[in-house]
């Protein structure tokens, strides 16, 4: 079983160290990581400038690359440069410094390096992410890893799915479990702290609070809430809104009808 390692939070990350030492022993590993930090960069791909490819002694055991460029970068230049020939079993991104439960898995990079490797070669993956933003000390975590990727590659999602997995606060251990969810309804709202540069120009810094919106007990953001591990499969391939396309055939037909097309 080939594993490929990715993150957002680039190669230096703790959260991806603890990945590595808690697959290490089980799986062939490959780790192609940001050189930087790119949280938030979702599905972003680098188009404006080249791509490089360095090799990395960061981690022992494992061949590791880094690469000037976003988790989807490192995605694709993994898939069609660095083995494209031998194709990994599986992604696994992360751990995450914060939490991609609720709706902000849709600007997570963490996720976003899954989602690529399912749309260009249908390759399952796992997003790993930890709630807890005071320490970058994911050792804690590390005992639940092989046995949530061991279920995903025994009991795999859906084509065209993923597993969102998110670890609570280390304040709620012991964790009570792992649970199946699904996605959250809560999220960040964002807010813009404004400052004045020296030389008289304002600038901004984004920042934002957490928003709670009403869960229910199935939602990945409460049961985090309780001190559970939760895993979400969210599904990626088919974005249309098929009860929409069903119900609004008829009247969009008869409302372009009028029209000279």
């Amino acid at each position: 079983m080939h594993i490929l390692l990715v993150n957002d939070d680039g190669i230096k990350a703790s959260g991806l160290r603890s990945l590595y030492k808690a697959l290490k022993d089980q799986y062939q590993l490959t780790v192609v990581a940001p050189l930087y930090q790119k949280s938030g960069s979702g599905l972003a791909t680098t188009f404006t400038k080249p791509l490089q490819i360095m090799e990395d002694t960061y981690f022992d055991g494992a061949k590791v690359y880094t690469v000037n460029g976003t988790p989807s970068d490192c995605v694709k230049l993994a898939l069609i440069s660095l083995f494209p020939e031998k194709k990994p079993d599986l992604i696994v991104s992360g751990i995450n410094h914060g939490s991609n439960a609720g709706k902000t898995v849709l600007y997570s990079g963490t996720v976003g390096g899954v989602i690529e490797g399912l749309f260009r070669n249908n390759i399952p993956g796992i997003a790993f992410s930890a709630c807890d933003y005071d320490s970058p000390d994911y050792t804690e975590y590390e005992p639940f890893i092989a046995p949530i990727v061991d279920y995903a590659i025994k009991h795999p999602a859906p084509k065209g799915s993923l597993f969102n997995v998110n670890l609570p606060k280390k304040k709620l251990f012991p964790i009570k479990g792992i649970r199946l969810a699904k996605q959250g309804k809560s999220f960040w709202t964002d807010a813009h702290d404004r400052r004045i540069h020296p030389e008289g120009n304002p600038y901004y810094w984004l920042g934002g609070t957490w928003s709670d919106h009403e869960e229910d007990d199935e939602s990945d953001v409460y049961l985090l809430e309780q001190g559970y591990i939760s895993m979400a499969p969210i599904h990626v391939e088919d974005l249309t809104d098929h009860a929409h396309l069903k119900t609004q055939q008829e009247a969009f037909n008869k409302h372009f009808n009028d029209y000279p097309i």
